[in-house]
C-alpha cells in the first residue's frame, strides 16, 4: 500500500500540483517544519508519510521532521506536546474536540487562510473548524453517515426511499407489517444510539440548535428537544427496531440486514466493507440522506479529521504552506482514495473513488449539506456530557416511557459539565 501511496503523491508532486500561490516556482520553502500525527495504523502513517515525502520534494531545502505517536496515547500527550517544544502541525479533530485547546489558546486562528484564497472547496466543512467565527485548522478527510439499506427488500414491498419523515413512518409500516423491522441497531456500546439522536434533533430542531444543546445553551427538558424525543418514539412505538438492541454490537447488528429481518440502517460508511463481506451485492445495498422533518437546512455527520498549528509552533509559515497542500484538489484526491484512506475529500472539487456509495456520500456532504457538518454525538459533546447522555439514549429506546427522568438526570449532568 505504501509503495501505491508514494507513487500516487510523487505524480502529484511532479505536476507541481498545488493549490495556493505559497507553491508558485520560485516560493519553494527553506528552514525547519515539525509534524506531529497519531497516524500509527498502516494506511493512515503510509498517507502521513506520502504527503511529507512528497511535500518535501516540492520544497527540497525544507528540512521536515515527522514523528508518529500511537493514536491512543495522543489524547493524553496532545496538549503537553502543544505547550512544550510544539511541533508546527498536529493532526487532531473537529468541533468540540478542539474546543478545549482553542479554549485555552493552545491552537492558532488561521481565519486568514479561509479568507485569503489559500484555502478553496472547503465550504461544506468550514463550520467544523469555527469556535467563535474563527476557523482554528483545516480538516483533511471526513466520511458520511445516512441510511443503508435493502434495496431488494424495498423493492419488494413498493416503497421508494424516503424525503420527508411522513414518507419515511408511512415506509415503516409497511416494513413493520411484512414481519420485518424498519431498523436494525446494536447499542450495546451506546454511540449508535447517540448517532440517532443526533439525526433526529437535527432534523426537528436543525443543525444550530443541536450545537446549542451540545455547548450547554439549551437545557435537555426543553420542549423543542421532548419533540426531538416524541418524533423518534413514533418509530419506537410501531416497533422500528430490533428487539434487545442493547444487548447487540453495531457489527453484530449488521446480521439482521444481511438475513433480511431488518430493512437498513443508520450508519456511518464504514459499514459497507462488512455488508459487502457478509454477500450483501450492491444491487442488494443502496444509501440515501436522512428525511426532513422540520424545516431547516439539512446537517449532516459526518466525524473529520484535522490538522491544526500550534499557538506556540515556530515555522508557523511553512506549517501553512503544508496545510493548504493537504487540502488541495488533487492532494485530496489522492490521500482519500481507496488505496490509501478510503474515504471523502473535504475538498469539493475533488473526485472520488468510482464507488457508488462514496459518490453518493461525496455528492451529499458538498453540495446536500447546507445546515452544516456535526462531528458525532461523542465529539460534539463535552466528554462527561456524551457519557451520560448516551446512557440516558439507550436507556430511552428500550424504555421510552422513562423520558422525563431521563431527561432531568442529564440536564443536572449538564448544569455540573457547564457549571451553569
Amino acid at each position: 500500500m505504501r509503495s501505491i501511496m508514494k507513487t500516487s503523491f510523487a505524480a502529484l508532486a511532479a505536476a507541481s500540483i498545488v493549490a495556493t500561490a505559497a507553491f508558485a516556482e520560485g516560493d519553494a520553502l527553506t528552514g525547519d517544519l515539525n509534524i506531529t500525527a497519531d497516524m500509527s495504523n498502516p494506511a493512515p502513517r503510509a498517507v502521513i508519510e506520502g504527503l511529507v515525502a512528497d511535500f518535501g520534494a516540492l520544497h527540497p531545502d525544507l528540512n521536515i521532521e515527522l514523528t508518529v505517536v500511537d493514536r491512543d496515547a495522543w489524547k493524553t500527550q496532545i496538549r503537553n506536546a502543544l505547550t512544550a517544544n510544539a511541533p508546527d502541525v498536529v493532526n487532531w479533530y473537529a468541533a468540540n474536540r478542539m474546543g478545549p485547546y482553542v479554549e485555552a489558546g493552545l491552537f492558532e486562528d488561521v481565519s486568514d487562510m479561509y479568507e485569503d484564497g489559500s484555502l478553496e472547496g472547503l465550504d461544506a466543512v468550514k463550520s467544523a473548524l469555527t469556535i467563535d467565527g474563527k476557523q482554528w485548522g483545516v480538516p483533511y478527510t471526513y466520511y458520511q453517515w445516512g441510511v443503508y439499506y435493502r434495496e431488494d427488500i424495498y423493492k419488494e414491498l413498493g416503497i421508494t426511499e424516503p424525503t420527508t419523515w411522513e414518507e419515511e413512518l408511512a415506509n415503516c409500516e409497511k416494513i413493520v407489517a411484512s414481519g420485518r423491522v424498519c431498523y436494525t441497531i446494536g447499542t450495546k456500546f451506546l454511540w449508535t444510539a447517540g448517532g440517532w439522536f443526533d439525526y433526529m434533533n437535527m432534523r426537528t430542531n436543525g443543525f444550530d440548535f443541536h450545537m446549542q444543546l451540545a455547548r450547554g445553551e439549551v437545557a435537555w427538558t426543553d420542549d423543542r428537544v421532548r419533540q426531538t424525543f416524541a418524533n423518534w418514539r413514533q418509530l419506537i412505538d410501531m416497533g422500528g427496531f430490533v428487539e434487545d438492541h442493547q444487548s447487540y454490537s453495531w457489527q453484530e447488528a449488521l446480521n439482521f440486514m444481511v438475513d433480511g429481518d431488518a430493512a437498513a440502517y443508520l450508519m456511518g460508511n464504514f459499514a459497507v466493507a462488512p455488508l459487502r463481506e457478509a454477500g450483501l451485492t450492491d444491487d442488494q445495498i443502496d444509501f440515501y440522506q436522512f428525511p426532513t422533518i422540520g424545516d431547516f437546512p439539512q446537517g449532516e455527520d459526518a466525524p473529520t479529521d484535522t490538522f491544526h498549528i500550534p499557538s506556540q509552533a515556530t515555522n508557523k509559515d511553512n506549517a501553512r504552506a503544508f496545510l493548504a497542500y493537504v487540502t488541495s484538489t488533487d492532494v485530496q484526491t489522492a490521500i482519500n482514495a481507496g488505496d490509501a484512506l478510503g474515504q471523502l475529500p473535504v475538498n469539493a472539487n475533488a473526485s472520488v473513488d468510482a464507488d457508488e456509495f462514496l459518490e453518493q456520500g461525496f455528492e451529499m456532504l458538498s453540495t446536500n449539506a447546507p445546515g452544516g457538518v456535526a462531528q458525532f454525538f461523542d465529539r460534539d459533546f463535552p466528554a462527561e456530557m456524551a457519557s451520560v447522555g448516551m446512557e440516558g439514549l439507550q436507556e430511552f429506546m428500550v424504555f421510552p416511557d422513562n423520558l422525563d427522568d431521563i431527561l432531568a438526570r442529564l440536564e443536572d449532568a449538564a448544569e455540573r459539565v457547564y457549571d451553569k
